[in-house]
């Protein structure tokens, strides 16, 4: 078997480590985080039209309250669906109803709109397990979001969510890594990152 590629491999190893840290949280870290993520995104998506955005699990910051506090935006908002085979992701607008999906994971009722109707949004909020400070997300290796946002509009502000400690200097990025153009915090907001990598 041949053994994966260095960046692939240090990626794996920072994934463990900041799932564990995750699973290690007690519930009112992740309560408090929760209300810290979502009072500084809805001061900062407050004209947005369009919102392009993900229903945290329980380890994620937002939890428990993201997506339902975007409905005071009066935005539109797109949600994931991860299909039942293949690898891209489909979008259904928010009705205020989830249901189990694959992976574990909520997803909206409602009709599914293709790949492209990410390129709609103004603001892609997506997950991700850490950020470094130039823009460059660590995911959970499925590669779901860098393949989902080669179809957002030019000049769409991409935010992850993640932990005070996920937000770190430097991270391992690949050729096919999509780039966030801004991170929230729990404990720092809403911060623009450098973007061009």
């Amino acid at each position: 078997m041949t053994p994966p590629p260095e960046g692939d491999a240090a990626k794996a190893a920072l994934r463990e480590r900041f799932v564990a840290a995750r699973l290690d949280r007690s519930p009112a870290a992740r309560a408090s985080a929760a209300a810290a993520v979502t009072s500084a995104l809805l001061a900062r998506l407050a004209q947005v039209r369009v919102l392009a955005a993900f229903v945290p699990d329980d380890t994620e910051p937002g939890a428990g309250r993201l997506p339902a506090a975007f409905t005071q935006l009066g935005a539109r908002v797109l949600l994931p669906v991860v299909p039942d085979s293949g690898a891209e992701l489909r979008w259904a607008v928010d009705t205020g109803r989830l249901a189990p999906g694959r992976f574990g994971l909520s997803e909206p009722v409602g009709p599914r709109l293709g790949p492209t109707a990410l390129g709609t949004a103004q603001v892609v909020v997506v997950p991700a397990l850490a950020v470094d400070r130039a823009g460059t997300r660590l995911g959970r290796g499925g590669g779901y979001y860098d393949r989902a946002l080669r179809h957002a509009r030019p000049g769409a502000v991409v935010v992850a969510l993640v932990f005070d400690d996920e937000l770190v200097d430097a991270l391992p990025a690949l050729d096919h890594d999509r780039p966030v153009t801004a991170v929230v915090t729990p404990s720092g907001g809403w911060q623009d990152l450098p973007t061009g990598r």
